[in-house]
């Protein structure tokens, strides 16, 4: 049995925009997890990622080389729109094809999925179990329901992410980046690849939760730290990266699996620089874990600093405050780690004085890289069911469900003053620049060993 399984993550930056950035320059490991799990039961698969391709006419002519006996379409809340005209093309090459949906949006809203003709299977939850089932029970002639729920599987017995289902494919349109995956920052040189050691999160927020726990269950679960470092020697062998990202959630929630991860990661010869995410308040209280992390090569943390209210905190039920925020920018300044700022304006309730607390906070961090968003009310969270009940969701679209800070999502905030806070929010204090300027100019000039290398070549045109 043949199965393609399709990406349809084209809301960020549309066709053609492989290698652009994290949401067009990175693989979905959910994909690239199933398609090992289907070769196991004896499927032939591959995939079909929107983002390679020029455009919808392209996709037909690939549904209608390929013709597969089942696709697997992967959806959040965000692709909606291109998953579903990808299945309308999809039963205009062959109506017999059977079309089968997964990934978070089908499942926490599987009636909206349910409710289309083009559907004929919701994969709800985890998949590596249920859907090389269903793959075997269709080789045999038998039925499948249409909603199909998800088996948690243990993360160690499941293959690794193949990276190679996405490159592969990748190539066939043209990419041509020295590195398996686009890096994002400066800090993370190709080749670049990233890898995930657990699923869900323990913390509470009211704009994730209880979404993600509908997913992945109440608890967290995490691969174990030698299954991780076998991963990690894989990729070394097949791409020598030179520094990889932890996509986890909250990596840093386990702090003795970071604090053996570490020890395991240098005595196994690594020291590739990496990412991952973390908070303010575990940052603050696990300073040493944090020295540990920077020793083994943690060279940046994303943080969600989200807003410098407290009440605001307290309101989305973040679990941290304003003075933790400031903290934990401060040990990470004291440990050389690099700053990647996560943070909202426009939350419901929020005030223009609480967004320009959440300046003010932004300018003391003086964050290396910002990452803002309006606020998005997310499906499945409490925060969304909030707007629904306070009629403030201004979403009339699937589309807007990207985290991206050029459309107001909710009402009660003045358009223009957004972009005002926006805009601010990203400008960094005059003596903060100052002190940047100079600490590139000299990473650029005045390095002892490029003095070295400059007098050295000086020297020799002399001699010459």
């Amino acid at each position: 049995m043949k199965v393609t399984l399709i990406y349809p993550g084209i809301g960020g930056k549309g066709f053609d925009s492989l290698g652009q950035g994290m949401d067009s320059g990175w693989i979905g490991h959910g994909l690239a997890i199933l398609a090992p799990c289907l070769r196991a039961v004896g499927a032939e698969v591959d995939l079909i990622d929107l983002r390679a391709l020029p455009g919808w006419d392209a996709f037909r002519a690939e549904v209608e080389r390929r013709r597969p006996d089942v696709v697997g379409v992967s959806m959040m809340s965000a692709d909606y729109n291109p998953a579903m005209r990808a299945l309308e093309i999809v039963r205009e090459v062959d109506p017999r094809i059977r079309t089968c949906v997964g990934g978070p949006h089908p499942t926490i809203c599987p009636g909206e999925v349910l409710e289309s003709p083009l559907v004929d299977h919701v994969f709800t939850g985890e998949g590596e179990i249920s859907f090389p089932d269903a793959v075997t029970r269709w080789m045999r002639g038998e039925e499948v329901s249409r909603l199909v729920p998800g088996v948690a599987p243990n993360l160690d017995e499941i293959p690794f992410a193949d990276h190679e289902l996405f490159l592969a494919e990748w190539r066939r349109w043209g990419y041509r980046l020295d590195s398996p995956e686009a890096p994002f920052v400066p800090e993370l040189p190709p080749p670049f690849v990233t890898i995930i050691a657990g699923r869900g999160c323990m913390y509470n927020c009211s704009y994730c939760q209880p979404a993600e726990r509908h997913i992945f269950g109440r608890r967290v679960r995490r691969r174990s730290v030698p299954n991780v470092i076998t991963e990690l020697r894989l990729l070394q062998e097949q791409y020598h990266f030179n520094s990889f990202m932890f996509h986890d959630d909250c990596l840093t929630e386990d702090r003795d699996w970071v604090i053996e991860f570490c020890r395991a990661y240098r005595d196994a010869g690594f020291r590739q620089p990496f990412f991952c995410q973390s908070r303010a308040d575990i940052i603050v209280k696990n300073e040493d874990m944090v020295a540990l992390m920077a020793r083994a090569g943690l060279k940046g943390y994303l943080i969600g600093f989200e807003s410098g209210s407290d009440r605001v905190l307290r309101f989305i039920r973040k679990g941290t405050k304003v003075w933790q925020n400031l903290e934990a920018a401060r040990i990470c300044r004291k440990y050389g780690i690099a700053i990647w700022a996560n943070y909202m304006l426009g939350l419901p309730t929020e005030t223009e004085d609480e967004m320009r607390a959440t300046i003010s906070m932004l300018k003391e961090i003086d964050p290396d890289y910002y990452s803002p968003a309006f606020y998005t009310p997310h499906p499945g969270s409490d925060l969304f069911t909030y707007c629904q009940e306070h009629d403030l969701s201004l979403i009339t679209d699937h589309d807007s469900y990207r985290r991206n800070p050029t459309e107001v999502k909710i009402k009660g905030h003045d358009p223009a003053f957004l972009q005002w806070a926006l805009a601010e929010s990203q400008r960094r204090k005059p003596l903060n620049q100052l002190k940047r300027e100079a600490r590139r100019l000299w990473r650029r000039y005045a390095q002892p060993r490029k003095i070295w290398r400059r007098l050295r070549r000086m020297a020799l045109g002399t001699a010459g």
